[in-house]
């Protein structure tokens, strides 16, 4: 997955947003949640940090190329830092439940708001 794949994808989720925060990194938002983040100049190697269940964080860090995400590790936080460590299908389907996990866990009243707005 390249950085523009990745940008498209979580982009087309239902209310996402994405800017640029702490000079470099560029998140992805749910109602003003992250759910997914990239460092802008993390080439040549693709870097990019998302929520997992607590099962699939145990089985995602004992890969190679995936640690568990600094300062968020203990929300069950990854953070894959070789492209190649998870095949695309498997990207998209960590990205899209990470989305899901922090959409459901956003107030009513944030979930209200974005269900209007649709």
């Amino acid at each position: 997955m390249t950085l523009e794949t990745l940008r498209k994808y979580c982009l087309s989720f239902p209310h996402s947003t994405e800017d640029v925060q702490w000079g470099n990194d560029l998140l992805f938002r749910i109602g003003g949640k992250i759910f997914a983040a990239t460092a802008l100049n993390s080439a040549p190697d693709f870097q990019v940090s998302f929520k997992c269940t607590p099962e699939e964080f145990a089985e995602l860090t004992e890969r190679e190329g995936i640690i568990p995400a600094p300062y968020v590790a203990r929300y069950h936080w990854v953070s894959v830092q070789k492209g190649d460590a998870l095949t695309d299908a498997e990207f998209r389907r960590l990205i899209r439940d990470s989305y899901q996990m922090v959409s459901a866990k956003l107030p009513a009243k944030v979930r209200k708001k974005l269900l209007s707005t649709a």
